[in-house]
């Protein structure tokens, strides 16, 4: 008895120094958690309190920023027809005129406001008001369908160009106005991707009506719209009543996002008092683009990362499970350098799980010799070289660069899919010297498009041209950021891009779409490498005639 006595002693002893540990512990952790609860909160009140004073320090809000339009819902779209999504865009359109466009107060009616009714950018004096759906028709039987999407506060005035080419071979291009574009930024407040996603949806269905389901159906998405495009075609790899597309191009594609897009939500959360409504705008700036919102709301960030991070999940998913192999080949063309989506995105979270199946990324460099090179950030020099891994890869890659660090002209570097070696060959097109980069709004436009373009071929078609606009003068006198002003809106290779998309198309017919493309592919890097020796071998035989001709001097 007595040594269980002391065995009993030593655990009691034992339970209680524990007991006692796990009390001081626990209010160790307990007390970290608190300071930490309270920092965290203290941190929120600090952002909160700044939100709001940023938020009350910019320009204040307008009618176009607090209208929002009667939009079909997820839902509602998903039963409805074209015609019926039409009939509504028309409602919604009279109702933008009637309740913004007639009810301007006096300061707001100047000549470069969009929804002034006399101002030379108000969209309902064009022929055609270009923030409208639309449906291009081909000449005769189909020969197949595409579906265009435009992106975030743009509309489908962005990817007409592309709907024209597609038309010209013989295609039906159904182009819809994604739910909240084209009539005031306002609203964008009041709609969701889900949405956006259930319009392209009807825009494959509407496609499918005008030229058959047994005839080629291509996808085309420009930023958001790149989303869009590539959500919907890896849904259809999960849902057998969604039709599968043979082919998607995308431009600038929103496959990733800035961090800070993940808590816009939070940047928004002083709005809920109607005095800090301001608070729910990203940025407010004067409406002067015909065809595109400059204001932009806090809720159309957060879509736009939650809509990029169903994708990525989506593509992991699929990757996993094996079903990317039943992925159409993907045509992208994207700048490495691009303020709006994460162009390591594209090549992280999209390229890198796609199978060998046709799929080529075109990226468009800096200018190595631009004008102030020495302005340049030191990394932006092999911004390319780090952005793509090495080579083999699962897909080709074309890297348009200047042919040497001290000239403007163009070449294009392309590694097959699988292979090591590169091929080079030149466009024939030299950058501007004044331009440093392309931007992720210029991708889609050429240099002769009278709104963007720096080359209009119609100055001021649509009242304005921004690409031609060059302003000097002092800071903080503008009301719009310099930035805005100083992106560059068209694209020097956009020819040499349009001829890619349409090469492209021509495989679209193809029973095997994917061999078809690798064959193309294939015999453009033979025809480069003809074109790189006779440029090579003409440079020898002029080296030659020159020595020769050195010689026969005396």
């Amino acid at each position: 008895m007595g040594d269980n006595g002391q065995v009993i002693n030593i655990r009691e002893s034992v339970m209680k120094h524990l007991f006692r540990h796990w009390r001081t512990s626990g209010a160790v952790i307990g007390s970290l958690l608190k300071k930490g609860s309270i920092a965290v909160l203290a941190l929120l009140v600090v952002f909160l309190a700044g939100r709001i004073y940023e938020s009350q320090r910019g320009p204040a809000l307008h009618r176009w920023h607090t209208w929002s339009g009667n939009e079909m819902s997820a839902e509602e779209i998903d039963q409805a027809t074209f015609a019926q999504y039409l009939a509504r865009e028309k409602t919604i359109f009279a109702d933008l005129q009637r309740e913004v466009t007639e009810a301007l107060p006096e300061e707001d009616k100047t000549p470069v406001n969009r929804f002034y009714r006399h101002s030379r950018v108000w969209p309902g004096q064009f022929q055609q008001d270009w923030n409208r759906s639309f449906v291009l028709l081909p000449l005769g039987k189909p020969r197949g369908s595409v579906v265009l999407l435009h992106g975030l506060t743009d509309s489908p005035y962005s990817v007409r160009y592309l709907a024209q080419l597609w038309q010209q071979r013989g295609y039906v291009a159904v182009v819809p106005r994604l739910p909240g574009h084209g009539t005031a930024p306002g609203a964008l407040t009041a709609v969701d991707w889900e949405t956006w996603l259930a319009a392209t949806r009807l825009a494959v269905r509407e496609a499918t009506r005008l030229a058959g389901a047994d005839v080629p159906l291509h996808l085309v998405g420009y930023s958001n719209g790149g989303a869009l495009a590539l959500k919907y075609a890896l849904d259809s790899l999960e849902d057998n009543h969604l039709r599968q597309p043979q082919q998607i191009i995308l431009l600038s594609p929103m496959i990733g996002v800035t961090a800070f897009a993940r808590f816009a939500g939070l940047a928004g959360l002083p709005s809920v008092f109607p005095a800090f409504a301001r608070a729910a705008w990203l940025n407010v700036a004067p409406e002067f683009n015909p065809f595109k919102y400059n204001s932009f709301p806090v809720k159309a960030a957060r879509q736009s990362w939650l809509l990029s991070q169903a994708l990525q999940q989506q593509i992991i998913r699929a990757a996993r499970q094996g079903e990317l192999k039943a992925l159409p080949p993907i045509l992208t063309f994207q700048s490495v350098m691009d303020s709006t989506v994460s162009t390591r995105a594209v090549v992280e979270s999209l390229y890198r799980y796609l199978p060998d199946n046709g799929s080529e990324l075109v990226v468009f460099d800096i200018n190595q010799a631009a004008d102030l090179r020495v302005l340049f950030r030191p990394a932006l020099y092999a911004a390319v070289n780090t952005l793509l891994p090495p080579a083999p890869r699962a897909y080709t890659t074309t890297v348009v660069t200047n042919a040497t660090a001290h000239t403007l002209q163009t070449v294009a570097r392309t590694t097959l899919a699988q292979e090591r070696e590169e091929h080079r060959y030149p466009l024939h097109l030299a950058w501007p010297a004044d331009i440093y980069s392309l931007s992720h709004v210029a991708v889609p436009f050429p240099l002769s498009d009278s709104l963007y373009g720096r080359e209009p071929d119609e100055k001021n078609r649509y009242g304005i041209s921004l690409g031609t606009i060059s302003l000097r003068g002092e800071t903080g006198t503008l009301s719009v950021g310099l930035e805005t002003l100083m992106r560059v809106t068209s694209n020097p290779f956009f020819p040499w891009m349009m001829t890619r998309v349409d090469e492209r198309i021509a495989c679209g017919e193809q029973a095997a779409v994917a061999a078809c493309l690798k064959a193309q592919a294939r015999a453009e890097a033979l025809k480069q490498d003809q074109v790189q020796n006779g440029t090579q071998q003409d440079t020898d035989d002029r080296r030659g005639s020159h020595e020769a001709e050195q010689a026969d001097k005396p």
